[in-house]
């Protein structure tokens, strides 16, 4: 069974939270606010052993995404399904399942941290902090659905929120160098005409691009609780702002282990790097009328990974018996969400548009009349 970290007030007793605004642990009870260096022995119970992944071996022919190292063996020895605590605070129990790392005690609502979750292989590198906070969350939230103009307007003003709650989410970060080739068909068209004909020229090309690049902390996202494209839509994050993970970050909010390890997380990291180089020589080819991909090749000659947490904010609203989830960058505040659309509004303006085009037409069938 894991151990619980609680973060009490050294003033008071109560507990301490991360504070998004100082950047600091703030006691919600006395105003008492601690740096984080303060309360960083408290992760003396962590495993500081760190993940190290090495070099990859450099490609030979084709795609080549030879990662090296291990990842995601040791879980601690939790049970794979759920877990009960007891809570510090107020003694009441806490179940989670078994992929929470911090959430929240049910019965007095102070945070908790399961520390046994973290340890070893586990332990995340680093954590980006929370930049914004819940409020921030539910003005983006009205922003972004009052800026969409085919939204119903009762979903606008009746939309209320079933839950919304700040979790940091799991990534897997890769760094690599590549080597990356593609070979293109482009095509540039000439055509010229005389007294008695129209003439079109074709001439094809062969186009060839190689270049070495660098990726640094390409995210993947490593929990099966969150969809892929919701957590890619969300980003970027500025690594700049990653610091040594410390346990006291998720006070507060919740977070979750990743269930997807690093070696089930290399094919998506594998997908985006490839794409990212062949858009990036594609970008080099112009003058053409049409260029075709013949052939890529991308040889990684080293590859490392690291693990960290990134902060998301998650919002779900019903609208209509259905629900709709949003999700906010916790430390730029993109926003992203899908939304119910107003049919009435749809069709007025597909009524507009082919009004438009039916005026356009009789004028220009006035004028033509007016020729003759």
């Amino acid at each position: 069974m894991s151990d619980l970290l609680d973060y009490k007030c050294p003033a008071c007793n109560g507990a301490l939270e991360f504070d998004t605004k100082t950047q600091k642990m703030l006691c919600p009870f006395c105003g008492s606010t601690y740096e984080m260096s303060e309360l960083a022995q408290k992760d003396t119970v962590l495993d500081t052993q760190q993940p190290d992944f090495g070099n990859a071996a450099q490609a030979q022919q084709g795609d080549q995404f030879n990662w090296n190292g291990e990842a995601g063996q040791d879980w601690g020895g939790e049970d794979a399904n759920m877990s009960v605590y007891s809570c510090k605070f107020c003694g009441g129990e806490i179940v989670g399942d078994a992929n929470t790392v911090a959430t929240a005690c049910p019965y007095c609502g102070n945070p908790v941290v399961m520390s046994g979750r973290l340890s070893g292989m586990l332990k995340p590198d680093f954590v980006i902090p929370f930049k914004l906070d819940k409020r921030a969350a539910k003005d983006k939230l009205k922003s972004y659905v009052a800026s969409k103009k085919f939204a119903p307007n009762s979903f606008k003003s009746e939309n209320k929120l079933d839950e919304i709650k700040g979790i940091y989410v799991p990534f897997w970060l890769f760094d690599s160098n590549i080597n990356a080739s593609v070979s293109y068909e482009g095509t540039r068209v000439r055509t010229w005409s005389d007294r008695n004909y129209e003439y079109t020229e074709t001439s094809y090309y062969d186009i060839f691009r190689q270049g070495n690049m660098a990726f640094a902390n390409i995210p993947v996202d490593g929990s099966t609780n969150m969809p892929d494209d919701l957590m890619e839509s969300i980003e970027p994050y500025d690594f700049n702002d990653a610091v040594s993970f410390q346990t006291a970050y998720l006070a507060g909010y919740l977070a979750d282990k990743y269930d997807v390890d690093m070696q089930a997380s290399i094919p998506r990291a594998n997908e985006r790097i490839k794409s990212s180089a062949e858009e990036t020589l594609r970008g080099t080819v112009d003058g053409f009328a049409s260029v075709t991909t013949k052939y890529s090749s991308v040889q990684l000659l080293n590859g490392v990974s690291k693990y960290a947490l990134y902060p998301v904010w998650l919002l779900n609203t019903t609208y209509k018996g259905e629900k709709y989830t949003f999700a906010m960058n916790g430390q730029t505040g993109k926003f992203i969400g899908n939304l119910p659309v107003d049919k009435g509004k749809l069709a007025r303006l597909f009524a507009g548009v082919a009004a438009g085009v039916t005026a356009a037409v009789y004028v220009v069938g006035s004028l033509l009349l007016g020729l003759f």
